[in-house]
């Protein structure tokens, strides 16, 4: 059907017995074409979420930093505080990461692991700042010993047991003791012991009438020591411990008996450079051998003495 041009635009039926549309020029769509639905569009990409790259996980990536830093403030010793204050900050933010949405999770673990062992790091540093503090607060230094040159028959004993000593064993030890009047010194103290009188019951029992005689099976071993102070301002000989260790590794102190004697160590305070000299009376089981143990400081090495 032709439809002359000056028909106006409407719906009319083509010929077809389908109603399309007339512009007034020419025919358009069918009636049905036109009232159908527009087709929905073909998705031509993935979907919003799958093609937009995922966010950073910024506190996963701060809490790793946090940790690093706070890890190397933690080995050094004068830093530490600040290690010990960064650390608890990285453990927390790391976890709270761990549970957020974004890439690069592992950042949270990574500051995660370094808070834990930067932490076990910081408490073993710390301790090593004590205890080395502690030593120069309360140590003496280290132990020299100078052995008395015109030793005599003490040479010969001495010679005698470095023989019998196994070599892997330092003087000064049980098993190779130093000879008598060896002065044994430190940065704080110098101790000499001087003489030992292995039977000194007689002594103590002159020395005061109230002095009980040593117990049955035992007997007084007496000890004569000299004490030099060589620290800064004052201190007590008392810091200076000389105790006997019998041969079955006892150790018998001057504590364990209260025998008076005339020349008796006291509480001596010495500055620098001062002496005392004094004895002091062990009970020791009758027919055991011993040596002197000295210790000069109360965290010094201890030094054995043959008598």
């Amino acid at each position: 059907m032709t439809t002359p041009n000056d028909t106006p635009a409407g719906w009319y039926d083509d010929g077809s017995g389908r109603q399309r549309w007339w512009d007034g020029q020419q025919w358009g769509n069918f009636a049905d074409e036109a009232n159908a639905p527009a087709p929905l569009a073909t998705a031509t990409s993935a979907s919003p979420d799958s093609a937009s790259p995922k966010k950073l996980n910024v506190l996963a990536l701060v809490s790793a930093i946090v940790a690093a830093v706070g890890f190397i403030f933690a080995c050094i010793p004068g830093a530490l505080i600040l290690g010990w204050i960064l650390l608890p900050i990285a453990f927390v933010l790391s976890i709270v990461s761990l549970f957020l949405k974004g890439d690069k999770k592992w950042l949270g673990i990574v500051g995660l692991i370094l808070s834990i062992v930067g932490t076990i790091v910081g408490v073993m540093v710390f301790i090593g700042v004590v205890a080395t503090s502690v030593d120069d607060a309360f140590g003496d230094g280290d132990t020299t010993v100078s052995q008395p040159s015109d030793s005599g028959d003490s040479g010969d004993e001495e010679e005698a047991t470095e023989e019998e000593a196994p070599a892997a064993d330092a003087q000064g030890t049980r098993e190779n003791p130093y000879p008598l009047g060896s002065e044994i010194s430190n940065s704080n103290w110098s101790v000499v012991v001087n003489s030992v009188n292995p039977d000194g019951n007689a002594v103590v029992s002159e020395a005061n009438q109230f002095n009980e005689p040593a117990p049955a099976g035992s007997h007084y071993v007496i000890v004569n020591t000299t004490v030099t102070y060589k620290g800064g301002d004052s201190s007590y000989a008392a810091e200076v411990s000389v105790d006997i260790v019998t041969e079955s590794g006892n150790v018998v102190n001057g504590y364990d008996s209260l025998a008076v004697l005339t020349d008796g160590f006291g509480l001596d305070e010495l500055y620098k450079d001062a002496s005392a000299t004094g004895s002091q009376a062990f009970v020791v089981p009758d027919g055991e051998t011993f040596l002197i143990r000295v210790t000069p400081g109360i965290l010094a090495d201890e030094v054995f003495i043959k008598p």
